[in-house]
């Protein structure tokens, strides 16, 4: 009997990317999607972030929105995505439906015929309802009365339209409606499965009959059946074949430092691998033959023929191993044609650099982000600025001013901007600590404006 484990998580709004992450962790590659369709596009736009939407991933989708969804980024990277389809938008009745819908502007125009499962099927319960209603009232007067929710008393006419509702027969958006004592019966589900051109009905689900499968693909814009032949890798039945009443298992390995050595003066194998190989068969009672492969390659496929393959993994296909003990690395198209064990060595690729070592400050090191020409520009800006702040207060009479406001008549004036004055104001500006010195004058506030902004220059960097 085959063993099966199943590991389920419950997904939420803001879980996704954990889930998805954990899946790729376990190595678990199908997938069975049974949430909202708002969480079903969440999930995929996770796996598609995490690299996990490739021919190696199976995903099997339950919601019945497919079609609504945008798959434009999913369909052209090889993933094996199922998922089903109530309403058949092929179907010449529900066309007739839908652009009556969309003449009237419920529908979306820009999914065109395309509506939700949960709208169809309300459509279509309305429309039973709305049928078992006018026959009821064909028969007679429908009587109405209020009824309460505290009392047990019935609708008198509630069972009549009961049995008026289950004799309907009839098509709906959602398929051929027919209701047995109220649970729908006779529907059919379409298997809908994603390739480059879109989604294509591969097969389809019966309530009578069960599914059938018919699985295509897509070649110059056609579909055509295509043969699926599915490979299993593994022990061949060797009962018959046995040592001491174990089971007798063929090995085959590569000559690879230090992990499969042969040794020529004893004959014999020795390395990491085969000491574990040694431990495995001493814990799962079985002997083994370990020969060296004949080509001494890895494996790989023959001018891109996924069946036939060199090396090691050539003769595990072909039966002419059991198992491959060796340093083989793990790839998509190997495990596309057989089983590996869980990986006891991971290797990478890692940039090595040198840690730079700080050095002493020195007494000048805060002159380190400028270089010393920039340091002598700085000072021969200083200089030059200070010095035309100084001439220019000198010929601007806007720079002098009374000292004694008080004492209108005054002829004594005074200028604020002296060389030190000078010196001082453009020192404090590029500290960038401000002075209690402010020009007056258009042609100082000039220079000084500039001065400011050369300084905003100089300590941004």
């Amino acid at each position: 009997m085959t063993k099966l484990e199943l590991y389920v998580r419950q997904v939420n709004s803001s879980n996704h990317r954990d889930i998805m992450r954990y899946i790729r962790t376990i190595r678990r590659y199908h997938i069975i999607i049974d949430c909202s369709p708002e969480n079903t596009v969440a999930l995929l736009k996770s796996a598609l972030q995490l690299e996990m939407i490739n021919s190696q991933y199976h995903y099997l989708l339950t919601t019945l929105d497919i079609e609504t969804f945008d798959l434009e980024d999913f369909k052209y990277n090889g993933v094996n995505l199922t998922a089903f389809r109530i309403i058949d938008n092929e179907d010449a009745f529900v066309r007739h439906q839908l652009l009556d819908m969309l003449g009237h502007g419920v529908l979306n125009n820009s999914r065109s015929l395309v509506i939700k499962a949960q709208d169809a099927m309300m459509f279509d319960a309305v429309n039973l309802l709305a049928r078992g209603l006018q026959g009821l009232a064909g028969n007679g007067t429908i009587d109405t009365y209020p009824l309460s929710c505290d009392r047990v008393q019935s609708w008198k006419d509630g069972s009549s339209l009961f049995n008026y509702i289950n004799a309907i027969k009839g098509r709906g958006l959602t398929g051929h409606m027919m209701l047995t004592d109220g649970k729908r019966t006779q529907f059919k589900l379409d298997v809908l499965a994603l390739y480059e051109k879109g989604l294509l009905k591969v097969g389809e689900y019966n309530s009578t009959t069960g599914i059938s499968l018919n699985f295509s693909e897509i070649a110059d814009g056609t579909v055509r059946d295509k043969n699926i032949t599915l490979r299993i890798t593994t022990i061949d039945e060797r009962e018959s074949k046995r040592r001491d009443g174990k089971p007798f298992l063929k090995i085959t390995t590569i000559d690879e430092v230090p992990y499969m050595m042969y040794n020529n003066e004893t004959e014999t194998w020795e390395g990491f691998c085969y000491d574990m190989l040694n431990h495995i068969a001493g814990e799962l009672s079985f002997n083994y033959e370990v020969h060296k492969v004949y080509d001494g390659i890895y494996g790989a496929p023959k001018n891109e023929d996924k069946n036939d393959w060199t090396g090691m993994v050539g003769e595990l296909m072909r039966g002419e191993a059991d198992l491959a003990v060796a340093p083989l690395t793990i790839n998509y198209k190997r495990e596309e044609v057989i089983d590996f064990t869980k990986p006891y060595m991971t290797l990478g690729i890692s940039i090595l650099f040198r840690v730079p070592k700080g050095e002493q400050p020195g007494l000048f090191s805060f002159m380190n982000p400028l270089s010393v020409d920039i340091w002598l520009y700085v000072l021969t800006a200083y200089v030059v600025v200070s010095f035309s702040l100084f001439i220019l207060a000198r010929f601007s009479p806007y720079e002098w001013y009374n000292s004694h406001p008080c004492d209108v008549d005054s002829d004594v004036v005074e200028n604020q901007f002296t060389l030190s004055n000078s010196f001082w104001f453009t020192i404090g500006t590029l500290m960038q600590q401000g002075s209690d010195i402010n020009p007056r004058a258009v042609s100082t506030r000039i220079v000084g404006g500039v001065w400011w902004f050369f300084t905003l220059i100089i300590i941004s960097r």
